[in-house]
């Protein structure tokens, strides 16, 4: 039976002390889940690949939250520049607590038109980062006895779309990743979980997701929650992920209003 040490006194603050790393938070659902880590009590790091000014206004919407928030440009492709980023992190907070792997890229295109560069950047991206991450915070889990990766898969990755072959392997890649961490890491207090986000009302770029505002308006009308998504919502999931589902390790959460009930 292990203790936790750092368990915290305030309920309201169920993440004190803890500290939590968001790839690609500098907008939509990795907004949703900075926020709500900061509410939660955890110190918060921001991070993005190009865009500074979108990673230090979500780390001050944090900061006015009562977080301490740290902003990272890193290319989580890159796993020398993961090293970095974790480096970094701790070297603020002492402690790299809690890891999401939220990055994604998501082309359209048919499968024989997806070049070998095409895979191979797509894959680096959606999937090897989040090995890269989780390569780079376990042994400081292992030090701390207590840690926490999620992964925000997608729907696609479970239910298959056409001309996306690359982005839902690396999706159902994700998931298996969480597994076998999960099974590895156990002993030393450390969950792997993975989230598929369903339709959610977030900000998307119309090439990648042609028509996609009309056919999910339609959508929304036979889902049982009979909404979208929001960053919110998966925000709240993570938090739930971090602190309240001590029990849960290697499992997927989907997170569709009952979108797959029928």
């Amino acid at each position: 039976m292990t203790t936790d040490p750092m368990k915290p006194i305030d309920p309201l603050k169920p993440l004190a002390g803890r500290t939590a790393i968001v790839t690609g938070s500098g907008r939509n659902l990795g907004r949703g889940m900075i926020l709500a880590f900061a509410k939660a009590g955890a110190n918060v790091v921001v991070n993005g690949h190009r865009d500074q000014a979108a990673i230090e206004a979500v780390a001050d919407e944090a900061r006015a939250l009562g977080a301490e928030a740290l902003t990272i440009l890193a290319d989580v492709s890159q796993p020398d520049e993961v090293v970095r980023m974790v480096a970094e992190t701790v070297d603020r907070f002492g402690s790299a607590d809690i890891a999401v792997a939220n990055v994604g890229l998501r082309p359209r295109q048919a499968f024989l038109d997806i070049s070998v560069e095409d895979w191979r950047r797509v894959i680096e991206t959606n999937l090897s980062s989040a090995f890269y991450l989780a390569r780079a915070v376990l042994p400081e889990m292992k030090k701390r006895n207590w840690g926490r990766i999620i992964h925000i898969s997608g729907r696609d990755g479970f239910f298959t779309i056409s001309h996306r072959a690359h982005n839902v392997t690396c999706k159902a890649g994700l998931h298996s990743l969480a597994k076998a961490i999960a099974v590895e890491f156990g002993e030393f207090n450390i969950t792997a979980n993975t989230i598929a986000p369903g339709k959610m009302d977030t900000v998307r770029d119309e090439k990648h997701y042609p028509g996609y505002q009309a056919a999910w308006a339609e959508a929304v009308k036979v889902m049982p929650l009979r909404r979208l998504g929001t960053a919110e919502d998966v925000g709240e999931a993570c938090v739930y992920l971090a602190c309240g589902g001590e029990y849960v390790t290697g499992q997927l959460l989907h997170l569709n209003g009952g979108e797959f009930v029928f």
